[in-house]
């Protein structure tokens, strides 16, 4: 059935439309709507590939539809919300004066609000199109990933401006506005990425303790991290995700 066969590329354009809307929100400084529908889109995105597989079919389109959706909603937003923290970082005021923008005859002249070492944020995003890129022609990324796939690394980047937002501490305020800790996040979110390093995929091939004793793991700690920490938790969340993937060869034995 032809409804059959696209659903699941429904789903991957709705993860389109949320990042989308996500990176309209980001720029206009919107933080927690951008990361509200980046985190749908990023539910959409978890749901295409597992109904495509329920319906068995799965498809060429739809794995090239999927990457170009993460592109956006896993790699601009990420991308954007760091270009937006650096520039508050380094405390340069941005305009709030729509009208400049349609009566101006220099292109170049709403750059000049930005700070220019805010633009190293983008990296996040360059890098991000390189390990989709790479994720589509590698077919040894099915049971784990080689590097941190691009949801999780955007959930690390947004995760700062919600703990800003909700965590309410200066000191932890202040930490995430240094401009060089922002920096080292930018350089450490790119190598991730695309880092040989091989992690474990959240799929189920059964559900007995003895084959996903590290899926279990980690979701049970997630869970108690984030009760616990809050928004504070997601950071932890991918640390422990990156050194339970390493350990995890002994503890499956």
């Amino acid at each position: 059935m032809a409804i059959k066969r696209h659903l699941p590329n429904i789903i991957t354009l709705l993860n389109l439309f949320s990042g989308s809307i996500a990176v309209l929100l980001a720029v206009q400084n919107y933080f927690v709507g951008a990361a509200l529908f980046m985190f749908l889109g990023i539910f959409f995105d978890f749901f295409d590939g597992l109904l495509a597989r329920k319906l068995n079919v799965q498809s060429e389109l739809g794995l090239q539809l999927d990457s170009l959706a993460d592109m956006v909603t896993s790699g601009l937003v990420p991308g954007v919300v760091m270009f937006k923290l650096l520039n508050m970082s380094l405390g340069t005021p941005v305009s709030e004066n729509s009208e400049a923008l349609w009566s101006s005859t220099n292109l170049f002249e709403g750059l000049h609000h930005y700070a220019p070492l805010a633009f190293v944020g983008f990296f996040i995003t360059l890098a991000s199109a390189y390990r989709l890129a790479k994720f589509n022609l590698d077919e040894d990324q099915q049971s784990s990933f080689k590097g941190l796939p691009t949801p999780a690394n955007a959930l690390l980047i947004v995760s700062l401006p919600l703990i800003m937002e909700f965590q309410n501490s200066d000191a932890i305020n202040a930490f995430i506005l240094n401009p060089w800790f922002l920096i080292v996040m930018t350089v450490l979110s790119c190598y991730i990425l695309n880092s040989s390093v091989n992690l474990f995929a959240l799929k189920f091939k059964d559900w007995s303790f003895k084959t996903n004793a590290v899926r279990y793991i980690f979701i049970i700690l997630s869970v108690i991290f984030i009760v616990l920490f809050k928004f504070l938790a997601i950071p932890i969340i991918i640390v422990f995700y990156v050194l339970l993937s390493l350990f995890s060869k002994s503890l499956t034995k």
